[in-house]
């Protein structure tokens, strides 16, 4: 026997079902009352719940999330999309709608915003361009080359005169 957190019934048979984003204790008639009764699962989501779960690190067969990509936006992206868009007689309406995008996405990304992963695969599909190009690392250079301490800002200055 429990207080009612609803209507404040006390010692009273209660059961805990979710309100909201919370869970309650509330008696039989609030629960009645207020249709707070526990809703069925769909039968999606049940399948979903009573599925084994299994250790997937054993066994991995996509790429790690942690290893980079060697590919990358090429730097004239906006370009490309326009010229092809263009060479194909297409205006921004129609690409949209090959590509299942509105004109905002098509103008934005010729205008030189990075689309998103997604609308770059699309781009590339329907277009039959190629939107992401070899990495190339970047050229890193050392300003102070004794090796036996890092570089300050004290001797960032000495070496520009500064």
């Amino acid at each position: 026997m429990a207080d009612c957190e609803l209507c404040g019934a006390m010692k009273v048979g209660v059961k805990q079902v979710p309100m909201g984003k919370t869970v309650v204790s509330a008696c039989s008639r609030c629960v009645e009352k207020m249709g707070l009764a526990p809703k069925e699962v769909a039968p999606g989501l049940k399948i979903a719940q009573n599925r084994p779960t299994t250790n997937y690190s054993s066994n991995k067969k996509g790429k790690s999330i942690m290893t980079k990509s060697s590919k990358e936006l090429s730097q004239d992206f906006s370009s490309i999309i326009s010229q092809a868009r263009k060479k194909r007689g297409w205006n921004h309406a129609t690409l949209g709608k090959r590509m299942a995008e509105t004109v905002n996405v098509i103008k934005s990304a010729e205008n030189g915003k990075h689309p998103t992963d997604s609308v770059i695969k699309k781009f590339e599909r329907v277009l039959g361009i190629n939107l992401m190009v070899d990495s190339k690392p970047e050229e890193t250079s050392r300003l102070y080359k004794d090796n036996s301490r890092g570089l300050t800002l004290g001797d960032y200055f000495n070496q520009n005169g500064e």
